[in-house]
């Protein structure tokens, strides 16, 4: 069963079992949403977005086109996502920038992913950061712009650089 908060704007149908909507959130038609994901209050989801299950997307996050969360990934408080690589106002691009988080990836409070890259599987990105290029599975990533800084095992345990 989806629970929807009553004063959240839910557009889309493409909703898996479990999952849980809260307050404020606004989700237009065309989005895919899994199963048993948690998203909290204030979350924007655009229409050309594919969230996997078991997803965690903390306040104040903004999904736009072409964005996709894969499996088991946690999405921090007040993360910007970007889809336009050269933004302007009243000016679209054909298509917009791809941007892939896979599986079990953890993205910390307040980062910045800028399009068309591809945070890889179990991946973390500490708080702040702003993402410019690929990171690589399993591996810790921190700063602006963002370097890697040490490697993550399945276990979380962090070894340093």
């Amino acid at each position: 069963m989806v629970k929807i908060h009553p004063l959240s704007d839910v557009q889309t149908e493409n909703i898996g079992n479990d999952t849980m909507i809260w307050q404020y959130a606004v989700i237009l038609k065309n989005a895919v949403i899994g199963s048993n994901c948690n998203i909290n209050c204030q979350v924007f989801i655009e229409n050309d977005v594919k969230i996997g299950d078991n997803v965690t997307i903390k306040p104040g996050v903004q999904i736009w086109d072409g964005v996709e969360l894969e499996d088991n990934v946690f999405v921090g408080p007040n993360v910007t996502f970007t889809n336009d690589l050269i933004p302007r106002s009243k000016v679209y691009p054909e298509v917009f920038a791809k941007t892939l988080i896979k599986k079990g990836a953890s993205i910390g409070a307040n980062s910045t992913i800028v399009a068309g890259n591809i945070i890889g599987e179990n991946a973390l990105i500490g708080a702040g950061s702003v993402v410019t290029k690929d990171v690589p599975a399993n591996t810790v990533w921190f700063g602006n712009p963002a370097k890697q800084k040490g490697t993550i095992d399945e276990n979380g345990k962090i070894t340093y650089k």
